[in-house]
């Protein structure tokens, strides 16, 4: 507990010479096609968030955790995860900083398209309101910035990624088609499985978003390994976590799970194991940590060990 007040103290000596915000705002902004996105956003500022004064920006992809054709079931648990005791909304709030949830549709009429993990189907989209989500995400972000600069609060180029469960996977896969757009990034509860910085394994291709093969078709540039390699990143997983995605249809096809199944793991724990051996070989080096007795979920000291993490890397 001590080491909790000693993280809050400090963060609030950091800010003690600023001006802050005085309570905590939550904006929702409607979509604009105009600007680049056809969903609307959330933008959280907590009380005490300095004003005058470079901050990071946080951005956590939404996740229902379940299909719906109500854009406004997909906002009731985005708000919840703005406002209430999510991680994103416990970074927000501890390290004082505004956190951007977007209200991405995850409609049942397209119950294949796994938009809130950013999968191969949804990035095949040529429909407005779901096409190229990470390149709406973006905008998002940049209108997110003029809205914060007019309330004196000014961000860095780079902004923090946080996501757990299929948000987690929306961040891994969104890092590796954007790294130079990130300062740091925390994701868990992904079912063992990160997207891969390797065109193939065991002499089978590994199109995205098992690998990068064909992410300069997707997305008309090359996977940029040093970029990546640079973004300080925290991924953790429980060692009872049996949530196990790939092995659904809405997650991913059936010639991608038989891939993943023989080649990576068949069960969350192993893969995870083998896409850490993976990044190192590629020297990549995240900090990767496993929890004893935590399955699918997060508990305060876990929350606790991301928000230190995020405080470290504002320090840098």
């Amino acid at each position: 507990m001590r080491s909790i007040f000693t993280l809050f103290f400090t963060v609030l000596h950091l800010i003690s010479t600023a001006q802050t915000t005085e309570k905590d705002s939550l904006i929702i902004v409607e979509k604009n096609p105009k600007k680049g996105f056809y969903s609307d956003y959330i933008l959280f500022i907590p009380k005490e968030t300095p004003q005058n004064k470079e901050i990071f920006l946080l951005v956590e992809p939404n996740n229902t955790g379940r299909t719906s054709d109500s854009i406004e079931v997909h906002k009731k648990y985005a708000i919840s995860l703005a406002s209430v005791s999510s991680v994103g909304n416990n970074i927000s709030t501890m390290l004082k900083i505004p956190l951007l949830v977007p209200i991405f549709p995850r409609p049942t009429s397209k119950e294949l398209t796994y938009t809130h993990a950013l999968d191969r189907d949804v990035m095949l989209e040529e429909t407005p309101e779901l096409k190229r989500l990470d390149l709406q995400l973006l905008e998002m972000i940049n209108d997110a910035k003029s809205r914060l600069n007019t309330l004196r609060i000014k961000v860095a180029p780079k902004f923090f990624m946080n996501g757990f469960s299929a948000s987690a996977t929306f961040t891994n896969r969104f890092s590796f088609i954007h790294p130079d757009k990130i300062k740091a990034l925390a994701i868990g509860g992904f079912n063992g499985k990160l997207l891969l910085p390797q065109k193939e394994i065991n002499e089978i291709e590994l199109d995205y978003p098992i690998g990068i093969n064909d992410l300069e078709e997707l997305f008309n540039h090359e996977f940029d390994l040093e970029a990546y390699k640079v973004i300080p990143q925290f991924i953790y997983m429980g060692k009872l976590d049996e949530n196990d995605a790939v092995q659904f249809d809405d997650a991913y096809s059936n010639a991608e799970r038989q891939i993943i199944n023989d080649n990576i793991g068949r069960n969350v724990y192993e893969r995870y194991l083998e896409c850490q051996r993976i990044y190192h070989k590629n020297n990549i080096n995240p900090m990767f940590k496993a929890y004893e007795n935590i399955g699918h979920w997060t508990t305060s000291d876990v929350n606790f060990e991301v928000i230190k993490f995020f405080f470290k890397q504002m320090q840098q």
